[in-house]
């Protein structure tokens, strides 16, 4: 635990960047274009402020992979290269665990199979890797990306599985083997050279095999059909060999197929993934978001291809992320250009031949039509279509002025009917909430206002007088809570105040509430198990709490211990203004605290007292209660003279 720092952790799977004392970046559990992700380097962990996921490094790999608490801890010491010792289990005992990991025991199993195939065999080296070496790969990146070869036999591989006793059902559940309808078992992929699929973490999910045969009736590529652990519209090819090099270079490359992904790393360059012949989808974008907002899409040199493709790119833009293109001479494709000129070559060709998505779009229609003035109209309305589409104002503005340029038309007529279309954007957007929302009005303090600190401006009526009592006072929900991120922030300091003995602040703060009871069940819970603690001679820190393995504890604990916003530098380095924060004065801090509470307290028992005397019928008792309602509202007085309040006299 001590090993797995939260930010190279959460790093591996989310871009992360650099925001006062927190790193921030897009969720990865719920789509988002502004981040909301933190992640607290001294505190180990993250939270998200728009879905409210949180936790340390090992609940972050149970929820993002999906995983068992023992699965995470030996993800984590894997990555670490921290020996975990535990009994071996046999391939059966492994598959009666998890049906799920049985899925990824069989892929590893057909993986590890398909590429003693292409290296051991005769048919193995005979055809598939002399293909390879046709083709010019290298033998380190066939090795680096697990490329293999499935012999041309019925069932070869679903043989060589079940007698190391891997189960038929889950041969047959990732789409390694078939059974037809006659019951026979054959392999899918057979007489084709197998690209392994791996998943964000390296695990391999799924195959591609690409046939060597020259009959058309064959497919040139099979795939792996949709399981449980591969879902192809949420795969990118590559992407595990990728990520670190696409952060790293803040751009990916992405590609068409697997060979261009395999001659891209053979060229020196890593940060390519491919969409593995799929048509790219929403989900894809936003993995790559992750790491980056820029992509650099490689297309064939296929003029109809590259305009089929055009049509599908404005969801990259949708999504906020900056597109390039890079386009090759006709003929070829990212694998076939690097085997004709060289890495070197290559690589420069990727570096100066780079355009922007809209420039190069607007290009390539206005080149297909001509001197017709009604396509050039319709390829307009198209360019400003896809500008349309990028959410930030400024860069839209850009390529409004460079498309005025290249189109030759006014620019306010571009803006004009890119206003149109975003109006209409808008209406549609706002009809449909109207009809998935009824109307309701609107919640006191909804908006994030500040909630006031004494009785609401509606506590007396004046028809009943000032016995009157129609509204409730509002819940302690908000001071208790602050009590729970004091304790969680300051708790384990010892402190050396006036009139008060040296002591730690958590002892400090539960003996002056030992006499008010929370509401809150959670925290409730806390606060009697603090009690607790310090009774056996314990004092908790919110490490404790963070880590709790009570998940609503933990994850209140993780709200209460972080925040979305932080001081900005600037005021001191620019404005020249100290801006003190809490720990400055936690005397006061802690104080204002706990007396927000008592004071909060107070008023629900001066609520429930004035309740009383209204509905008291006899005089005497009505006087025994207004009296104590004095008493009362005298230690009010007193609690608000501390805090600098002014409440009703």
């Amino acid at each position: 635990m001590d090993t797995a720092r939260i930010e190279e952790v959460v790093g591996d799977f989310v871009h992360l960047k650099k925001r006062g004392t927190s790193l921030i970046g897009n969720c990865p559990f719920h789509g988002e274009k502004t981040p909301s992700f933190h992640v607290s380097v001294t505190k180990g962990i993250y939270k998200c402020f728009g879905c409210g996921k949180g936790g340390d490094s090992v609940r972050f790999i149970m929820d993002h992979e999906k995983y068992s608490y023992p699965e995470a801890l030996k993800f984590l010491a894997n990555k670490y290269n921290i020996e975990v010792e535990e009994a071996e289990l046999s391939p059966e005992a492994a598959e009666a665990q998890s049906a799920k990991e049985s899925l990824y025991i069989v892929s590893q199993y057909a993986a590890a199979f398909f590429v003693k195939q292409l290296w051991e065999t005769d048919e193995g080296r005979g055809i598939g890797l002399s293909y390879f070496k046709e083709r010019g790969f290298r033998e380190d990146i066939l090795k680096k990306f697990e490329v293999g070869y499935s012999p041309d036999v019925w069932d070869a591989m679903t043989q060589s599985a079940t007698n190391a006793g891997h189960k038929l059902e889950f041969l047959e559940a990732t789409g390694l083997s078939i059974k037809n309808d006659n019951g026979k078992i054959y392999d899918r992929f057979r007489g084709r050279v197998m690209f392994p699929i791996h998943n964000f973490t390296g695990r391999i999910i799924g195959f591609g095999g690409r046939t060597l045969k020259t009959d058309k009736n064959v497919p040139k590529y099979v795939n792996s059909p949709e399981s449980e652990i591969y879902h192809k519209s949420n795969v990118l090819y590559g992407l595990f060999h990728a990520k670190k090099a696409i952060r790293d270079l803040d751009n990916c490359y992405l590609a068409e197929g697997y060979a261009d992904v395999l001659s891209v790393h053979q060229a020196g360059i890593e940060n390519v993934v491919a969409s593995s012949g799929t048509s790219l989808t929403v989900e894809q974008i936003k993995l790559i978001g992750r790491f980056t907002q820029n992509i650099t899409i490689l297309f064939d040199g296929d003029a109809a291809g590259i305009k089929a493709s055009l049509r599908g790119l404005d969801m990259i833009l949708e999504e906020g992320l900056n597109v390039k293109i890079v386009s090759f001479p006709d003929g070829h494709d990212p694998d076939s250009y690097m085997h004709h000129v060289g890495a070197g070559a290559f690589k420069t060709y990727l570096e100066q031949n780079r355009k922007d998505f809209i420039l190069y779009k607007a290009n390539v229609l206005l080149k297909d039509a001509g001197n017709d003035p009604i396509k050039r109209a319709g390829i307009i309305r198209d360019i400003v279509e896809s500008i349309a589409k990028i959410p930030d104002p400024i860069k839209a503005s850009v390529f409004i002025r460079e498309c005025s340029s290249l189109l030759e038309i006014e620019e306010h007529i571009l803006l004009s009917e890119l206003n149109k279309m975003r109006s209409a954007k808008l209406k549609k957007s706002f009809d449909n909430n109207q009809r998935a929302t009824p109307s309701s009005s609107p919640k006191p303090y909804a908006s994030g206002a500040p909630e006031p600190l004494g009785p609401p401006d509606d506590l007396w009526d004046d028809s009943a007088g000032p016995t009157g009592y129609e509204q409730p006072v509002e819940e302690n929900e908000h001071q208790e809570k602050e009590i729970v991120r004091l304790l969680l922030a300051y708790g384990h300091e010892f402190v050396n105040w006036d009139k008060i003995d040296d002591m730690y602040i958590g002892p400090f703060i539960m003996q002056n509430l030992s006499d008010v009871e929370f509401d809150d069940p959670l925290c409730k819970r806390i606060i009697d198990y603090y009690k607790s603690e310090i009774d056996n001679g314990r004092l908790p820190t919110s490490n404790h709490f963070v880590k709790h393995e009570d998940r609503d504890i933990a994850d209140l604990a993780i709200t209460l211990s972080t925040s979305e916003y932080a001081l900005s530098e600037n005021w001191l380095n620019k404005h020249l203004i100290y801006v003190k924060d809490e720990s400055m004065n936690l005397k006061a801090t802690i104080l204002g605290g706990i007396f927000h509470l008592k004071k909060r307290k107070v008023e629900k028992i001066l609520m429930n007292l004035l309740k009383e005397i209204k509905e008291e019928k006899n005089e005497d008792n009505q006087m025994i209660l207004m009296q104590r309602y004095g008493v009362i509202k005298g230690v009010e007085r007193e609690i608000s003279k501390f805090l600098g309040s002014v409440i009703v006299k």
